[in-house]
């Protein structure tokens, strides 16, 4: 893989950096959620710039890679996300969301790490 030059890599809610300045990506594991899912630090930046994207929607955007894997990635990606947010949904809200617009979050979540789970064997 190689590192794109002079490309913008969008780092969520209007923060931006270009590829070739961002030294290192870090999973944030306490306190992740919308707004907080990965620690990036840029090159000549003190400090370092918290990113609502994940890791792996970031370096994606770094490295260049082929369309047809981009395309497989992102779809994994949004879909990583999507469980993410579901799994802050409490108890009495998934009722309540069940009950008003008959959307079964117990059921998208079982089902997104279901596909999510063939996509990590299928890629080992």
């Amino acid at each position: 893989m190689e590192i794109r030059e002079k490309v913008i890599v969008p780092l969520g809610y209007g923060k931006f950096v270009r590829a070739d300045k961002i030294i290192a990506l870090e999973p944030i594991i306490d306190n992740r959620g919308p707004g907080r899912r990965t620690i990036v630090f840029v090159e000549q930046m003190p400090n370092p710039v918290i990113a609502s994207r994940t890791e792996q929607a970031i370096l994606e955007n770094i490295v260049q890679t082929p369309k047809e894997v981009l395309e497989a990635t992102t779809a994994l990606e949004l879909l990583r996300d999507l469980l993410d947010d579901i799994s802050q949904v409490g108890p009495m809200l998934r009722k309540s969301i069940k009950k008003e617009a008959a959307l079964d979050l117990d059921q998208f979540e079982r089902k997104i790490k279901e596909i999510l789970g063939g996509a990590r064997q299928a890629h080992d």
